[in-house]
């Protein structure tokens, strides 16, 4: 009967660690606005950076981040006709959480962050 009992405590243990632990993350997602593939595209935001070598017209790259200290996202891509366009701006936190929606054109960056400060 002890030993029940202590698997059913460690059982509710471990299930409301695992409910009450999530990680922060923000939902960044990438869309080609543009009527021309965009190519070499780089999100560089405090503590990493992820890339995508190419995006069609109007396709979208989904992507979450977990920034590890404060600072601005910055963006760079290379448009249809081989200029490079970049933006920088943005702030995020180690801890926040919500999403980012990153539009490219092939001259302009449109971001949209919807960050709730805790």
């Amino acid at each position: 009967m002890k030993t029940a009992k202590a698997w059913t405590l460690l059982a509710l243990f471990l299930l409301f660690g695992v409910i009450g632990c999530r990680s922060h993350v923000i939902k960044v997602t990438v869309t080609n606005a543009s009527n021309q593939t965009l190519s070499n595209i780089i999100v560089d935001y405090p503590g990493a950076t992820f890339g995508i070598a190419s995006l069609a017209p109007g396709k979208t790259f989904p992507y979450a981040i977990k920034p590890y200290e404060t600072g601005f996202i910055k963006i760079q891509f290379t448009n249809a006709q081989g200029a490079i366009q970049t933006y920088t701006g943005t702030k995020v936190s180690k801890g926040d959480e919500g999403s980012i929606e990153i539009q490219l054109t092939q001259v302009a960056t449109i971001v949209r962050p919807i960050l709730p400060r805790h």
